[in-house]
């Protein structure tokens, strides 16, 4: 059997990736019939049948989807050993998956750091459909929310959280002030997803038959702060990602109470990727950038 090549390789592990030719076209910058050319000359030069017809289009049969995977962690090799020579020590393209919140109110303010001590490293960031996903393909690292529960993954603590209630100056002010924790009744609550974590700060602190449930139900974090800062409601945050929008002075926290989220900030990663030293430089940076942070906000709030 003849050794593909690497372009055809490449051509297989885009549309295995994507799913369809046009995608891998666009990724590989190639035209339809050049990708559909490659994977041609490649079940040719493999003699087994690596796709099969379904309607209109093609897909992978089960031996070829197979060989795509195997194709795709000797690709990664090919691509660490480059690293390795790379003079600079450290290089190549690196896709990081990151919860919005977190990737727009504290990664996305910080990752000229990690491009500066890395300037081989070309970074691309996503945010994933749920907050605890790990199951795009195409990414070598993800910052996920969640218990911690991802089987067959490497993975790393990076921070708990503790949440509290936040308000904008103004509506705080319209409402006369918040004396008690059931006073915030009186305003709109503001949520992500769902209402847990209202309920639980309610009945941290006793208050009685609250209505948890009122309020607005946001997909995004984003979403619920650009709300919270305008004076919509009252959001539920953390001093993580709150920190810039509390030193600002555009959001207050009316209390001191505070609730551990059942949830945390990890690392995760495929087991083969863990020790990529990309995905060692970036957790080593992570950790090491929220450490500071964490340090720095705890002086600023006792200051408070």
């Amino acid at each position: 059997m003849r050794i593909p090549s690497t372009q055809a390789l490449r051509a297989l592990d885009s549309f295995a990736r994507h799913g369809s030719v046009w995608r891998a076209a666009d990724e590989l910058h190639l035209t339809r019939s050049a990708v559909s050319h490659q994977l041609r000359l490649l079940e040719r030069d493999l003699g087994f049948d690596m796709l099969q017809r379904v309607g209109k289009g093609i897909t992978l049969t089960a031996r070829g989807r197979r060989y795509a995977h195997d194709v795709r962690k000797a690709l990664a090799m090919l691509s660490d050993a480059g690293d390795k020579q790379d003079s600079k020590g450290i290089g190549g393209s690196f896709s990081v998956s990151c919860t919005p919140g977190f990737a727009s109110l504290w990664l996305s303010t910080h990752i000229a750091g990690f491009q500066e001590l890395y300037p081989g490293v070309s970074l691309r960031i996503v945010t994933p459909r749920r907050l605890d996903d790990v199951s795009q393909p195409d990414v070598d690292v993800f910052i996920s929310f969640g218990i911690g529960n991802w089987p067959n993954h490497a993975v790393e603590l990076l921070c708990d959280i503790e949440f509290t209630p936040l308000c904008s100056p103004s509506l705080l002010n319209k409402l006369g002030g918040l004396a008690r924790p059931r006073d915030l009744l009186r305003s709109n609550l503001l949520h992500l997803g769902d209402f847990e974590d209202w309920s639980r700060w309610f009945a941290a602190t006793g208050v009685e038959n609250p209505d948890p449930e009122c309020g607005i139900v946001f997909s995004d974090m984003n979403l619920v702060f650009s709300s919270a800062i305008a004076g919509q409601g009252i959001a539920m945050g953390d001093e993580l990602t709150s920190r810039k929008a509390l030193d600002e002075g555009r959001l207050v926290r009316p209390f001191d109470i505070a609730i551990k989220s059942p949830r945390s900030y990890f690392l995760v990663s495929e087991r083969a990727k863990a020790d990529h030293p990309i995905v060692s430089a970036f957790g080593g940076w992570l950790k090491s950038r929220l450490g500071e942070y964490e340090a720095s906000s705890r002086k600023a709030y006792s200051r408070q």
